[in-house]
């Protein structure tokens, strides 16, 4: 349980330095070449993966509620199967899990009420607004409790290229891999989620060589 907690402390930490710096040094939708196929691309995302969202702001409080149980949920299991399954392929993983987790559901508690500067909700346009200037973290508050944006800006455009004319439905448009932009939450929460699967013999499997069932 110690591992957990330090790993899950650890991914926080580096998770909302990150975004506390994009946030405050970068204007909504700035990006930095990095590497190329690598920049530092700042956007804000309001809803669930790859900027999908619903119902305005009460989706969103819905959303944040959901995180939260989920959260619950995985504390849950790693309370009960902790002793059990003592190995590292449960336990670096399910830790990265859980802070990816954690991350992103402080993004949507806390940063509507931390930051001056954010995007909102528009009853008029039926939509979520950005806003011009870089923000600071001055406690005036952009919205409220429970409706604040993830902060996103890991931005991997590793390919890009026009596909031929002469190939049905999709000829001539122009594609992009890797689109979506992230954060370090959701990079914990795909590298934890993906190792538990692929190891998932070895990290539900105890000493005595009994099978754990969800």
């Amino acid at each position: 349980m110690k591992k957990v907690v330090l790993i899950t402390i650890l991914v926080l930490i580096i998770d909302q330095i990150s975004k506390f710096y994009v946030k405050t040094h970068f204007f909504l939708g700035e990006d930095v070449d990095v590497l190329g196929w690598f920049k530092i691309a700042f956007v804000e995302n309001p809803g669930m993966a790859y900027g999908m969202h619903f119902g305005g702001e009460t989706g969103k409080i819905v959303l944040s509620l959901l995180r939260i149980a989920l959260i619950g949920m995985i504390i849950y299991y790693i309370n009960a199967w902790s002793k059990k399954l003592n190995n590292n392929f449960f336990i670096i993983p399910i830790a990265l899990v859980l802070a990816g987790a954690i991350g992103n559901v402080l993004d949507g508690i806390f940063y509507g009420v931390i930051f001056d500067k954010g995007t909102t909700y528009n009853e008029m346009f039926q939509d979520w607004v950005g806003y011009q200037g870089v923000a600071q973290a001055n406690f005036a508050g952009y919205s409220g409790w429970f409706t604040g944006c993830v902060v996103d800006m890991l931005y991997f455009p590793i390919v890009e290229f026009d596909w031929p004319s002469w190939i049905p439905i999709i000829g001539g448009q122009h594609y992009k891999f890797f689109q979506p932009v992230f954060n370090i939450a959701d990079s914990a929460i795909f590298i934890g989620g993906l190792t538990l699967f692929l190891f998932r013999k070895k990290a539900f499997t105890t000493e005595n060589g009994v099978r754990l069932r969800f």
